[in-house]
């Protein structure tokens, strides 16, 4: 039996381990599957499918639910720090300290419950983003090819698949026709894999089930259709992930909060460790150093830090929604607004993605109908991915086709770039081909000139080479149209593709976008440099680039890149503006070979080859209408296909990556100046500072005013330029800052004992005072590089800071105060604490000025 021929076979193996019934499916025929599913060649009622999809549930490896509140509420408690302290609250309530004790707890939960609002809001914000960009699946219900979404696929549903498609769930291969799959994710292999139906033995490995198709893998070239056997977690791909416990490669976002989190958490035990040891050393009472200590832990730890992090990135998926990004990946944020490096093909992007036919022509370049004639032909008959070339081909009024009737067909791939039809009409056999010119001429060995059809000589060649050079340099796509009359041939393979006729050229015309040389313009302003990627030939490719302003077009050819060694190609690659004539393996790796110069390289595709290349990049961007292939591997999806879409969604992200970082800025150096201070003085004065309660509601309430800060506005310095996660800025700004805080928070010291002689309770309150205004006035400071009345905070910030600075001021002249063990201050000390925030907000501003020029990039 041939290759392109559609086959099905029959035969029996039971077997009995994988499918819910106990057999591999890959050694039973069509027939017993059909039986042992309930199904037929026609799939499954609507009815039927419904059912099902309630038994087996949705076909996905992970069976998300809508946000599970239980858990949510639970993790923002599970902290290590938080638990002890809870534990060691109850031990107080138990030795009859009540008041203390309820107080704390009460805290502790409404600090929980903070989190928990701004987490579930930022999941629940990002589940109705991802229903957005959906992959779907071609199924047979009631007898008629539907399109559904891949988690509605069930057992028992005859799939159709052709170029581009993604596996849905793991099938039994029913027919197919010259049908390649890459199961690279599940084999290692790179090579695509020929499907055949077929039966097998039992023990056949997995590699080599050339019957079977697997979830998570993707059709190459040709199509057929498959019998679903097993969804979700049942496949062969989920109990790799759930062995493996397979997730994304972290971010260089990820890696640096958990750097940062390894950071805290020594400051926080080292700290935890000293302040108890040294309270009790002093005689101070074993309890009140424990909770004292655990309180100063939890107060150093900035713990709405992962709500806050939900929360700006989520706020921005939002905003990056409305200028139509969707982010699939929340933390891939980042990395889009660091990205420095975009790849992108021109079709769609650069160009209006809409192709023209501007002619069909004959070698000598004049206008030909029977180059067009047999164009139509083939593109009308072909039955593999819909393409924009052969749709703007069909769109022409060609007379005669419709006599004419498809036997067999070659699909496209990438290696022959050509696909062949073989028709029939009247009793005669052609095979018609077209494709890459330089491809189609390597399979000619006649030329056709006027009416006449001769040998292909090397002038002649010439000819065609030339005619194509001007073509090309005109900025067309130009392809190849060859035929070969077959006789009585009812199929054809790869192998028929020689000894054929070239009739000549079809030019097709691919409009550059309105403004795209203003939109490449804008994205270097933004710090990002193109580079084009296409399998087009130089000539064109340097016409476009010239049209769109890409610097020097300096062009790098796919036979160039095999010349390169892997250690000459990134600086190679770093200088290059576009890259012709590219193979689609050489994607992978020339986005590998940028990220390897240090770049934050960003990869924009939509087409069955992409995929590499997309999971390679720091981050994938494909758009809505892309095969489902390189939907599936990108990070972020363009709801439509244009540069300018891009740039705003680029804005939204480094916005929301600034906010982030004010939170971690203005958590941590107050965090850690406030805890410094006070482990000091509890080292020099005769009673604690602040009691454990007191310690939790200044962090409670200092972290309010933060809570809004995905709502800030962010200077152009963010925006104008990509930024990436630097953990040493981050650590030399909680140092400083939070040391400059301590300087200010000792002179309030001072002022409490030396001046008014403050007892216990008045010292406490009066540092509470002074450290919560310095903490919420000074974030107005930190927030920006510019002169703080030089940037205008949000609304939202702005209010929030206010309204925490009158209620704190208050709190001791009120019966709650009481409770906090707070009393009410004299007028003198208010003076002197408005004089200390002044100077410290002074302070503050003069330094940040000098630790910015200083530490700035």
């Amino acid at each position: 039996m041939t290759d392109g021929q559609h086959r099905r076979t029959n035969g029996t193996s039971p077997d009995t381990t994988t499918t819910n019934d106990g057999h591999r499916f890959w050694s039973l025929s069509a027939t017993e599957l059909y039986s042992m599913l309930g199904t037929g060649a026609s799939g499954l009622s609507s009815a039927e499918a419904r059912e099902r999809l309630q038994r087996y549930g949705a076909n996905t490896l992970n069976q998300r639910k809508r946000s599970n509140i239980p858990i949510l509420v639970a993790r923002q408690f599970m902290n290590p720090i938080v638990l002890m302290l809870l534990t060691a609250t109850i031990l107080s309530l138990l030795l009859g300290d009540t008041i203390d004790a309820i107080v704390i707890c009460c805290i502790v939960l409404i600090s929980g419950l903070l989190g928990f609002w701004q987490e579930y809001g930022a999941a629940t914000a990002v589940e109705e983003l991802l229903a957005i960009v959906k992959l779907t699946a071609s199924v047979i219900r009631d007898g008629t090819t539907v399109r559904i979404p891949i988690t509605d696929v069930v057992p028992g549903d005859v799939v159709t698949l052709s170029a581009g498609s993604g596996i849905p769930a793991d099938c039994a291969l029913l027919e197919s026709t010259d049908m390649f799959v890459d199961e690279a994710v599940m084999t290692g292999e790179t090579f695509p894999v020929e499907k055949l139906p077929a039966v097998l033995a039992v023990d056949t490995p997995l590699a080599d089930r050339t019957n079977a198709l697997f979830m998570g893998t993707h059709v190459v070239s040709g199509n057929g259709k498959a019998l679903v056997v097993e969804t979700g977690r049942n496949t062969a791909f989920g109990a790799i992930s759930d062995r493996l416990r397979l997730r994304p490669a972290q971010t260089d976002f990820e890696r640096g909060i958990h750097r940062f989190g390894f950071l805290l958490m020594e400051l926080t035990l080292l700290l935890l460790i000293a302040v108890f040891a040294i309270n009790v050393y002093l005689a101070k009472p074993i309890l009140d150093s424990f909770l004292f200590g655990l309180a100063l832990a939890v107060g150093l730890t900035p713990q709405l830090l992962p709500a806050i992090i939900s929360v700006n990135l989520s706020k921005g998926a939002r905003v990056m929604a409305t200028k139509k990004v969707i982010v699939k990946r929340l933390t891939a944020i980042e990395n889009f607004g660091s990205m420095n490096i975009l790849c992108s093909d021109k079709t769609g992007t650069l160009t209006e993605g809409t192709v023209h036919l501007h002619g069909a022509l004959s070698v000598d370049g004049q206008p030909s109908e029977n180059v067009l004639f047999h164009a139509a032909l083939n593109s009308r008959l072909q039955s593999g991915f819909t393409n924009p070339i052969d749709t703007a081909i069909c769109q022409q009024k060609v007379d005669g086709i419709d006599a004419w009737q498809r036997l067999d067909e070659v699909p496209y791939d990438f290696v022959r770039k050509r696909l062949s039809i073989l028709a029939s009409n009247d009793g005669r056999h052609v095979m018609v081909t077209k494709g890459a010119v330089l491809n189609i001429l390597d399979v000619c060995t006649r030329i056709e000139q006027g009416d006449a059809v001769t040998e292909m000589t090397n002038e002649l060649l010439d000819v065609v080479r030339k005619q194509y050079s001007t073509l090309s340099e005109q900025g067309f796509r130009t392809l190849g149209v060859a035929i070969r009359d077959m006789n009585d041939t009812q199929t054809i393979r790869k192998d028929d593709e020689a000894g054929m006729t070239f009739l000549g050229f079809l030019v097709l015309n691919d409009p550059l976008k309105e403004d795209i040389a203003d939109t490449v313009a804008s994205l270097l302003r933004l710090g990002v440099q193109l580079k084009m990627i296409t399998g087009d030939n130089a000539l064109v490719a340097k016409r476009i680039g010239a049209q769109v302003g890409l610097a020097e077009t300096r062009i790098l050819t796919g036979s160039d890149l095999h010349t390169l060694s892997d250690a000459a190609l990134p600086r190679r690659a770093l200088d290059t503006d576009i890259f012709a004539e590219i193979e689609p393996n050489q994607k992978e790796r020339i986005v590998r070979a940028l990220k390897q110069t240090g770049c934050v390289v960003g990869y924009m595709g939509d087409g069955i080859n992409d995929a590499p290349a997309l999971h390679s990049a720091d981050v994938g961007i494909s758009v809505q209408d892309a095969v489902d292939v390189a939907k599936d591997a990108a990070d972020i999806v363009l709801l439509e296909p244009n540069l300018a879409v891009l740039i705003e969604g680029i804005g939204a992200g480094r916005t929301t990556f600034a906010n982030t970082l004010k939170y971690i800025f203005m958590a941590t150096s107050a965090n850690f100046g406030n805890m410094f201070s006070m482990a000091g003085a509890s080292l020099i004065l005769p009673f604690l500072p602040l009691l454990p309660k007191q310690i939790l509601l200044t962090n409670l309430i200092t972290d309010l005013p933060e809570m809004t800060i995905a709502s800030d506005r962010v200077d152009e310095y963010w925006t104008q330029q990509p930024h990436k996660w630097d953990i040493a800025f981050i650590r030399r700004f909680m140092i400083v800052f939070g040391l400059l805080s301590s300087i200010f928070d000792y002179l309030t010291f001072g002022a409490l004992m030396l001046v008014l002689h403050a007892g216990p309770d008045e010292f406490r309150t009066g540092w509470f005072v002074e450290s919560v205004v310095s903490a919420a006035l000074i974030v107005l400071v930190v927030r920006t590089r510019l002169p703080f009345f030089r940037s205008r905070p949000s609304a939202p910030l702005l209010v929030t800071t206010l309204c925490v600075v009158a209620v704190t001021l208050i709190l001791p002249y009120t019966p709650a105060g009481a409770w906090f063990s707070f009393i009410p201050l004299p007028p003198a000390f208010l003076a002197m604490m408005t004089c200390i925030v002044i100077l410290y907000i002074g302070a503050a501003e003069f330094t940040k000025r000098l630790f910015f020029a200083k530490y700035s990039k």
